[in-house]
C-alpha cells in the first residue's frame, strides 16, 4: 500500500523528488502521514477533495482485505 500510495501522488505533484511518505502501525490501524510542498498540496486533495477522497477509499479498500483500517493525512 505504501509503495502504491508513493507511486500515485509522485504523479500528481510537480515536485516528486520532495514527497515523503511515512507509515505508523497501531495495532490493525496504519496511518499514512504525507509530506509534499505547499503549492502541491492542492493538486493531491483535488477540486473538492475528490482525488484524495479516492485514494483514501482505494487505501481502505485494500486495508479492510487484511482486516485493518487506514488513516491518509497530509502534513503541511
Amino acid at each position: 500500500m505504501e509503495s502504491f500510495l508513493e507511486f500515485v501522488i509522485r504523479q500528481l505533484v510537480d515536485a516528486p523528488d520532495e514527497v515523503l511518505v511515512s507509515k505508523l502501525e497501531q495495532g490493525r490501524r496504519v496511518i499514512f502521514k504525507v509530506e509534499m510542498r505547499k503549492a502541491d498540496i492542492g493538486k493531491v486533495i483535488g477540486r473538492n477533495g475528490q482525488t484524495i477522497t479516492a485514494m483514501r477509499n482505494l487505501l481502505s479498500a485494500a486495508a479492510s482485505r487484511s482486516g485493518q483500517s487506514v488513516v491518509l493525512q497530509i502534513v503541511e
